[in-house]
């Protein structure tokens, strides 16, 4: 969001150090859902060619002495195109000379949050994205769950549904996405055999924000910014999806630029301010947009 006011001692404690910066990332990358659920894969800076098979050879059966079937495989290439995610925290000089060392405790989950909420909006629902393919193009029926009918087993019903529209489709279903909205309605819900239907991962990390469990015995995340309009979740299989880092966040501290504040380019030299702004550069790719479905309340 646009900035219009720089931060000040009030707001915050400290200043980031240098060696705080491999940290963020690792917290971006356990708060973003997605990214939890998909392979990472090396990216350089030019990008990334993935090979996809398009073919594979069919073995046939024949009889003695007779003619062997022949066949090949084929594959295709796939670009995957770095792009840049950037941040600039504002802040006054008498923050970084009151507390040098704690302004990290607050700037450091920010910036992740706000690193993992743009990238699983762009790679879920395409907002403001410069990926090329993202999940909600699939083509997949919505399937809803939690009607305001529902009985204590039909979101079980309705989460089978959304693996039934895949495998009808030839399509395997490896894992879930929830948004925490829809907590509540797994929090009531249980499978055919009385047992509750999301059952917790204790072991995985993530970020606090971020709940990880098991859905019909398959891996399923559950935080923020999975939800847009009436979509509460997805299901599909997401080795057909993957996404890369240039290294980590990566930033720079200076006092002397401009930044926009309150719409109007402020001199950071003239107002005694400090500004660190942070850089990352992910790709995102997606092979077959229909191994997903998307899970609906419309209620």
């Amino acid at each position: 969001m646009a900035i219009t006011a720089a931060t000040v001692t009030g707001d915050f404690s400290g200043f980031l150090d240098a060696e705080q910066s491999a940290p963020i990332f690792d917290e971006a990358r356990r708060a973003s859902v997605v990214q939890q659920l998909t392979r990472q894969i090396p990216l350089g800076i030019n990008g990334q060619e993935i090979p996809i098979t398009t073919s594979k050879p069919v073995a046939g059966w024949v009889a003695e002495a007779g003619a062997k079937p022949a066949s090949k495989g084929a594959m295709s290439l796939k670009t995957m195109t770095p792009k840049k995610l950037a941040a600039i925290a504002v802040v006054s000089a008498e923050v970084v000379r009151a507390n040098p060392g704690g302004y990290v405790n607050s700037l450091r989950p920010d910036l992740a949050e706000a690193f993992a909420i743009a990238f699983d909006a762009a790679a879920l629902h395409g907002t403001a994205t410069p990926f090329t393919t993202f999940i909600d193009q699939t083509t997949q029926t919505d399937i809803e769950i939690g009607t305001a009918a529902a009985s204590a087993g039909s979101v079980h019903a309705d989460i089978n549904a959304g693996l039934k529209a895949l495998v009808d489709d030839g399509k395997r279903l490896t894992g879930f996405a929830f948004d925490s909205v829809a907590e509540p309605l797994f929090n009531a819900a249980v499978d055919t055999t009385g047992r509750p239907l999301f059952i917790d991962s204790p072991l995985v990390e993530t970020a606090e924000t971020v709940r990880a469990g098991r859905v019909l015995g398959r891996p399923a995340f559950m935080g923020d910014g999975v939800a847009s309009g009436t979509i509460v979740g997805y299901g599909g299989d997401w080795t057909q999806a993957a996404w890369g880092s240039v290294g980590g966040i990566t930033y720079d501290v200076s006092t002397e630029a401009t930044v926009t504040i309150n719409a109007e380019l402020t001199s950071l030299w003239e107002h005694n301010l400090l500004a660190v702004r942070a850089e990352a550069e992910y790709g995102w790719l997606v092979n077959d947009v229909d191994a997903f479905v998307t899970y609906i309340n419309a209620a």
